[in-house]
């Protein structure tokens, strides 16, 4: 095998074990969802994951908080994360996991149409083509206007929308900033998502032992998706390694049928088939 393939082979399988990871998270976060306030939930998370990465970066002799982390563009990745993160959590713990990931998985044809807008990358008529069979999937699973929508799926739309704008500007982001800085400030960030959540949601509780549990859970697998995220996307070519992000659906969908009993309906399959074959068959076209 020559090397450029068993690195994207290598690359592939930590995207996969990423997805896995997040989707486990999920499952946590909906559970603790049903017993804690969400804010706390992410409050804690943020704090946990931040000082993980914080004791990683310490010890790899990097500063947690270099001044990168505080111009422009992390700024601005810091406040599209803030909306990422929080809608998302909250569509992941009032709507069904599956139709929730179903949704972000419209992600990354926001992220093409945003670079074709705003730094006039070049985007021909079959890329402008799917990128808009992708939003018809996103419609076909919220049914706006039809008798089984929920305006509760709206969440899911702007976490996508707050997580294609941190992904347009992690472009400018210094790529002197390591794995651990950077999820030092993502973590953190999380936190000030979550501060915000409690702020207007009545405050916070103590937990109960199950709850604590349901915490770590949702923070080590977070940790632990966020990092191999990161190693996916420097191992392999990004043009081979960001088609096994969809994976994140599957386990989704199983984990949700599993856990929650959920039973996705045909609309959500189908919005979700066209939304994964669209985002596919682009990744495709800029590879090629």
């Amino acid at each position: 095998m020559k090397r450029g393939a068993s690195h994207n082979l290598a690359g592939s399988l930590w995207m996969s074990a990423a997805m896995a990871g997040f989707a486990i998270e999920d499952v946590f976060l909906k559970s603790a969802a049903g017993h804690v306030p969400l804010g706390m939930i992410m409050g804690i998370m943020g704090v946990s994951g931040a000082l993980l990465f914080a004791a990683l970066a310490g010890a790899q002799g990097q500063s947690p908080l270099p001044r990168d982390l505080f111009r422009g563009a992390m700024i601005v990745r810091s406040a599209f994360e803030v909306v990422g993160r929080l809608f998302y959590a909250l569509a992941v713990a009032l709507t069904p996991l599956s139709s929730a990931s179903a949704i972000l998985q419209a992600t990354p044809l926001v992220v093409v149409l945003g670079a074709a807008l705003l730094f006039k990358e070049k985007v021909g008529a079959l890329r402008w083509a799917l990128i808009f069979g992708g939003f018809v999937g996103v419609l076909i699973i919220i049914r706006p206007g039809a008798e089984g929508f929920d305006a509760l799926s709206l969440l899911a739309v702007a976490g996508l929308l707050g997580f294609a704008g941190r992904d347009l500007a992690t472009r400018a982001a210094a790529p002197s900033l390591s794995m651990a800085q950077l999820g030092v400030a993502g973590f953190a960030v999380l936190a000030l998502a979550g501060l915000i959540l409690i702020s207007f949601s009545g405050g916070a509780i103590w937990p109960s032992a199950l709850a604590w549990a349901q915490i770590a859970g949702t923070t080590l697998f977070g940790v632990l998706g966020y990092g191999a995220l990161t190693v996916a996307m420097r191992t392999g070519q990004v043009s081979a390694v960001t088609p096994f992000r969809y994976t994140r659906l599957l386990f989704a969908m199983v984990l949700g049928a599993a856990v929650f009993a959920e039973r996705p309906d045909p609309a959500t399959l189908i919005g979700a088939a066209v939304i994964v074959g669209c985002g596919a068959l682009l990744l495709g076209q800029t590879r090629r």
